[in-house]
C-alpha cells in the first residue's frame, strides 16, 4: 500500500509544470500586443526607470542632467526591450528547468532539454509575431531570448545542487568485525 503523502506527491508533481505553461500564456499574450502597444509598454518602463535614475541623481551623482529625461529614455529604451525578453526567457527557464531536475533530469541532459523547450518556444514565439500587426521574427531576439534562458537553467542547476549538498547525509551502518577480539 501506497502511504498516503507519497500518493499525494505522485498524484501533484505533473502540476509543477503549470507554472511554465502560465508564463507561456504570458509570452504569448505579450507578443499579441500590436508593435504599437509593446512599444508603449516598454517606453513607459523605460520612463519610470529614468525616473529612478533622476531620483538617485539627488542622492549620488550620477551625471544625469535635469529636464533631459525624453533624451534618456530614447537611449535606454531599445535595451529595456532586450533586458525584458531575456527576463521572461530566464523565467521560463527556470519554470521548465526545476521541474525536470525534481524528475530526475541532471546535469547536461537537462540543459539540453530545458533549453530546447525554451529556444524552441522563443522561435515558435518570433514566428507567431510575424502574424501580428506591427511586429515581425527576430532571429536576433530568439539569441537573445536564449541568453535568458541559458542563465535561468544555470540558477536552477546551481540552485539544486547547492540544496542538495546542504541536506544531512544518511548515515552509513557500521560493519562488525569478524573474528575480532571482543
Amino acid at each position: 500500500m501506497i502511504e498516503p503523502m507519497r500518493y499525494l506527491y505522485m498524484i501533484l508533481k505533473p502540476f509543477s509544470f503549470l507554472p511554465a505553461l502560465a508564463i507561456m500564456y504570458l509570452i504569448f499574450t505579450f507578443s499579441s500586443q500590436t508593435g504599437e502597444v509593446s512599444g508603449a509598454l516598454s517606453y513607459k518602463v523605460s520612463y519610470k526607470v529614468v525616473q529612478i535614475a533622476e531620483a538617485a541623481d539627488q542622492v549620488i551623482d550620477l551625471g544625469i542632467e535635469p529636464g533631459n529625461t525624453d533624451y534618456y529614455v530614447e537611449k535606454i529604451h531599445p535595451y529595456i526591450r532586450k533586458i525584458a525578453h531575456m527576463t521572461e526567457y530566464f523565467c521560463l527557464a527556470v519554470a521548465v528547468a526545476f521541474p525536470f531536475y525534481v524528475y530526475g533530469l541532471r546535469g547536461f541532459l537537462l540543459l539540453l532539454t530545458a533549453g530546447a523547450i525554451c529556444i524552441g518556444f522563443a522561435g515558435l514565439d518570433e514566428y507567431h509575431q510575424s502574424f501580428v500587426d506591427g511586429r515581425g521574427p527576430s532571429l536576433r531576439d530568439v539569441g537573445i531570448d536564449s541568453i535568458g534562458a541559458f542563465f535561468g537553467i544555470m540558477v536552477v542547476k546551481l540552485f539544486c545542487w547547492t540544496t542538495l549538498q546542504m541536506l544531512p547525509k544518511p548515515k552509513k551502518k557500521k560493519r562488525r568485525q569478524k573474528g575480532g577480539f571482543g
